[in-house]
């Protein structure tokens, strides 16, 4: 084990010393944590994201219910402790069914699993990634005018990707701090929500064009991919823009790149990106350039009056777009440009935007 994973160790077990210490005093033993809403989180002036507040939940073995939870934190400590041993590593869909031999202890679902290796990262201050622990999701992909080097089992491996790369571009590894950033020609970096779009901008050219570093979100990203953005914005101190749909399922996936994500925020001040800036397709968009768009859904109009009351979008900017969007009562795709044309997001709408933004030049 590195000092990083020997410190982890140290720290989970820390968790379950903390038990032992309390049956021995006599006490019925508990665990405090921080609770995971958006009631709960705060934006931290030195660091510049969000993070959890004051507002903790304690679950203790006087339940049923807590005495379970504890006894499945200690059966998982365990497991993490053996694997950081022997230098293994496992998937959160693993941990899940190697707890169906655990009696007691095994977890009913995948949710409850992934909640309390969530519930260890908060209380331990380290990623699941050191306690070898990989999601199931892929990282996404990177096209654009930078050389890297990344830590392979098989040594160092130095890759440029657009050189070096097909046009799938370079897939971002589980552990992006194993990537050095060796030299680059980008101007900005573009964050792209559907791997059509994605594909359009790279069939296009944008990448060499206007020197942008595209990056695939995939959706909902990843882990891997929040922090590559991060270390992209912080490191090479290259603006970062988000490129999604027009709803509020989308805004959402802005904020889990530049606000970081509720369940998350212990891992803001690692995964977040505060710079980034929302570039479209915003309900504005569909007003200026009259872009096909559906009628919102009841769950649609639920989600923005949410975002109306969450804390990470308490800005003008939000505000006024979330009501235009209630207002117009519509949403719109970013593949709804093409009315115009394949080629007019590239030619037209992204320079256009981007351009007002000060990102490049007109």
């Amino acid at each position: 084990m590195n000092e990083t994973e020997k410190r982890c160790l140290k720290a989970l077990l820390g968790i379950l010393e903390n038990f032992y210490e309390q049956m021995k005093s006599g006490k019925i033993p508990e665990i405090e944590i921080s609770t995971r809403t958006k009631f709960n989180i705060e934006f931290d002036e030195d660091t510049g994201v969000w993070v959890y507040g004051d507002r903790k939940s304690v679950t203790s073995a006087k339940t049923i219910k807590g005495a379970f939870k504890i006894l499945k934190m200690a059966y998982v400590i365990g497991f993490l402790k053996e694997q950081l041993l022997v230098n293994k590593s496992s998937t959160l869909r693993e941990l899940y069914y190697i707890t169906e031999g655990w009696g007691y202890a095994k977890f009913e679902e995948q949710d409850e699993s992934d909640r309390l290796v969530e519930d260890l990262e908060i209380l331990s201050g380290f990623q699941r990634e050191h306690f070898h622990i990989r999601p199931e999701e892929d990282g996404a992909t990177i096209v654009g005018p930078i050389r890297i080097r990344e830590e392979t089992r098989r040594g160092l491996k130095e890759i440029h990707c657009q050189d070096d790369v097909g046009e799938g571009g370079y897939q971002i590894p589980v552990n992006v701090d194993k990537i050095q950033f060796v030299d680059h020609d980008a101007s900005f970096v573009i964050a792209i929500e559907t791997g059509g779009m994605r594909d359009r901008l790279v069939e296009n050219e944008f990448d060499e064009k206007f020197k942008a570093i595209i990056v695939h979100l995939k959706g909902q990203p990843a882990r891997s991919t929040r922090r590559l953005l991060r270390r992209l914005s912080i490191e090479l101190n290259l603006p970062v823009v988000v490129f999604t749909d027009g709803d509020p399922w989308s805004y959402r996936i802005y904020a889990s790149v530049a606000y970081g994500s509720i369940k998350s925020a212990h891992l803001s001040e690692y995964l977040a990106t505060p710079d980034a800036k929302f570039l479209g397709i915003t309900p504005s968009d569909i007003v200026r350039y009259d872009l096909p768009a559906d009628k919102l859904n009841d769950e649609d109009v639920k989600a923005l009056r949410s975002i109306l009351t969450d804390p990470r979008f308490d800005s003008e900017f939000w505000k006024r777009e979330v009501n235009l969007q209630l207002e117009l009562n519509k949403k719109s795709e970013q593949q709804a440009l093409a009315k115009y044309g394949l080629d007019y997001v590239t030619d037209v709408y992204l320079p256009e935007k981007l351009s007002e933004m000060g990102i490049i030049r007109s």
